[in-house]
């Protein structure tokens, strides 16, 4: 397991809400190749290694992986706080607004809510770490 001590690593202080970039950074938590698939997918696929380090590997990158999580989360938020109306209509978030408010909810840039099939976990290790190194270095 792992300790938990309620702090940010790196302290995220944005002084100035901007929903446009908040829609954008929202997919880095949601979308398909955001954080949620990826501590997912490391969790997941850590089962199908064969010994107890290459898990405890996968198992380490997958926690990792979740404290991106709060991370993100944590631009979002600041991104969105006390937002006019005008300003949540003229950055594009209205839809997102309209069902969420501006609490953190896991989809992409589009507001489509994430879905578990953004990753993969199969059987076959090569074929986990070949998605893992797909996804790890894709655009966002």
């Amino acid at each position: 397991m792992w300790k938990y001590e309620k702090k940010l690593e790196y302290p995220i202080k944005i002084k100035n809400p901007d929903p446009r970039m908040a829609k954008v950074i929202l997919s880095q938590y949601g979308g398909p190749n955001g954080e949620m698939s990826a501590s997912l997918r490391y969790l997941s696929q850590r089962f199908a290694m064969p010994d107890e380090v290459t898990k405890g590997v996968l198992n380490d990158i997958g926690t990792e992986e979740l404290a991106h999580l709060e991370m993100v989360g944590t631009i979002v938020h600041q991104l969105t706080r006390n937002l006019s109306e005008e300003e949540i209509k003229a950055g594009g978030f209205a839809d997102y607004y309209v069902d969420y408010g501006t609490g953190i909810f896991p989809a992409n840039a589009a507001g489509v809510p994430w879905n578990a099939a953004y990753i993969n976990s199969m059987s076959d290790v090569i074929s986990n770490l070949t998605e893992d190194m797909a996804a790890d270095g894709a655009i966002v």
